[in-house]
């Protein structure tokens, strides 16, 4: 394949967040005409928090032409799981760096050449054509691709369109997060805690914590913000429900946004930290100044590849964030799928590859997740369930396990399922 025919190949992206703008690099320094379009018309870089970072991911942003230097983010060497009283219940070396997902996304648009990425453009369908695919937008326009990628997320109007039976599967927990700054913290906290990965383990539920960049990317001590999730679990009945209403009874689906979240609803969930969480995870917590929840779900698209249309990232699969490789995950699907078409000289054919080799993939992260999150869970359906429930709520598999690189070896130990 030449970069000569390449560069008169059309792709067009639909979705500019982190998996759509990984794809979109890599394709156009691979030689292809490049459009994104992202429903949203506002400037995305302020979302999200913090995110663990792969030796995947740091080939793929050397393959953008990003230089993996101290700018990335915040270098940790160990890990800790906190007691409720406060007190180390347990330690283990492991060397990470942590992101943040507005620095990746910052980095990964700048790259970009202007006029490449399109915001406020709202996608409604794709139809196969012989030679391509037809993209329909919501204005009346269509556009004629020779290859169209669907990295449009959870709710992809494209996957639903193409795997209609294919839906988003609540976890039965919840994620809160939210980041303080380190300036705020007391001395003690900021010395126990905040140059490493830690964790606390009350029953049920799971917070976890990381310093990342603060404001401007800054990495400087006295500068930087410290990462929390923390894992509750909620039903999905009257009680999630209550909890994606705002203040004037609109309820939200999928998930609410930051400041619809109802004043009440965080104070209750800042009660529960002072009550349930080690004092400096309920110290993090106070002097957040936005926290915000998100459902979590499981989703496990069983194809990728449609001709000349694929999915990608979290519109292929969902897995949930215990193995830190939602990012690293979307990275890797483009450099995928990158390949797959410098391989093979037909997009179909291409296609077909790279879903052969992200679909096992995909599905093992999904999975090990699972296993992961178990212990959190609302209820506990089943005896298997029961038994990952059991085997990941310790806090030396906790910390060995969570956001671990060894989630790039899930395709030969975790069978799908």
């Amino acid at each position: 394949m030449s970069t000569t025919h390449q560069a008169r190949r059309r792709v067009r992206i639909v979705g500019g967040s982190l998996g759509g703008l990984f794809a979109a690099n890599l394709l156009h320094r691979a030689g292809w005409d490049v459009k994104v379009y992202e429903r949203s018309a506002d400037e995305l870089a302020g979302r999200g928090a913090g995110v663990v970072t792969h030796p995947e991911l740091f080939q793929a942003l050397e393959l953008c032409g990003i230089p993996i230097d101290d700018s990335l983010g915040v270098r940790v060497t160990s890990r800790l799981t906190l007691a409720s009283d406060g007190t180390v219940q347990g330690r283990l070396d492991m060397e990470q760096v942590l992101t943040a997902w507005g620095w990746l996304y910052q980095v990964l648009h700048k790259t970009l050449l202007a006029g490449l990425y399109n915001n406020g453009v709202k996608v409604d369908g794709v139809e196969e054509l012989s030679n391509g695919a037809l993209l329909k937008f919501s204005d009346g326009r269509s556009e004629v691709a020779d290859l169209v990628v669907a990295a449009d997320g959870i709710r992809s109007t494209l996957r639903q369109q193409l795997l209609p039976s294919v839906k988003a599967d609540y976890a039965g927990y919840i994620a809160w997060r939210g980041l303080a700054e380190e300036r705020n913290l007391s001395t003690a906290t900021r010395d126990l805690i905040f140059d490493k990965f830690s964790f606390c383990l009350p029953f049920q539920e799971q917070i976890l914590g990381y310093p990342v960049a603060g404001s401007g990317n800054r990495v400087t001590v006295g500068d930087r913000r410290y990462n929390f999730v923390w894992y509750r679990p909620v039903m999905q009945d009257s009680k999630l429900v209550d909890l994606l209403t705002d203040s004037a009874g609109r309820r939200y689906k999928g998930g609410i946004p930051p400041q619809s979240i109802r004043s009440d609803v965080i104070t209750t969930m800042r009660s529960d930290a002072e009550r349930v969480l080690a004092p400096q995870f309920a110290e993090i917590i106070r002097h957040t100044e936005q926290p915000f929840f998100q459902p979590i779900y499981d989703l496990c698209s069983p194809r990728l590849a449609f001709g000349h249309t694929a999915l990608l990232g979290d519109a292929a699969f969902v897995a949930r964030p215990h193995c830190g490789m939602g990012v690293t995950k979307a990275a890797g699907d483009a450099m995928a799928l990158v390949r797959a078409l410098q391989s093979h000289g037909a997009v179909p054919q291409a296609l077909q590859a790279y879903e052969e080799e992200r679909g096992v993939f995909g599905a093992a992260v999904v999975n090990h997740a699972r296993h992961l999150g178990a212990y959190m869970q609302a209820q506990i359906r089943n005896d298997a369930e029961r038994e990952m429930a059991e085997r990941y709520r310790t806090p030396e598999a906790v910390m060995r396990e969570t956001a671990s690189s060894r989630a790039f070896e899930l395709k030969r130990v975790h069978a799908p399922g």
